[in-house]
């Protein structure tokens, strides 16, 4: 499969590393396709194994100090916990039209 479904990455500022204020957005839509499900939280497994900054509240880092808890469970576990509260903002590639 050539085409592969796109998976935003938190944007960092430069400077202190930590994620630039976005504004807040309506979670994405309850993903039905386990297939899809499966890709989406494999994608923002391999981000959050590269170093992006985990998006759950409990992962936050803290308001005085800055220091972020680290995660008690694996990367794939918070890339799923990630999907399932809509966290995650994908892009489907468009469908191609089948030639005749």
């Amino acid at each position: 499969m050539d085409e592969e479904i796109g998976v935003v990455d938190t944007k960092t500022t430069e400077d202190t590393g930590f994620p630039e204020s976005e504004p807040e957005r309506d979670p994405m839509p309850p993903i039905e396709s386990r297939f899809l499900y499966v890709d989406v939280a494999a994608q923002r497994a391999k981000q959050l194994r590269r170093g992006a900054l985990p998006r759950l509240k409990d992962l936050a880092p803290n308001p005085e100090t800055g220091v972020r808890p680290d995660p008690q469970n694996k990367l794939e576990r918070v890339a799923m916990q990630e999907v399932d509260g809509g966290l995650i903002v994908f892009e489907l590639p468009e469908t191609k039209a089948p030639v005749s």
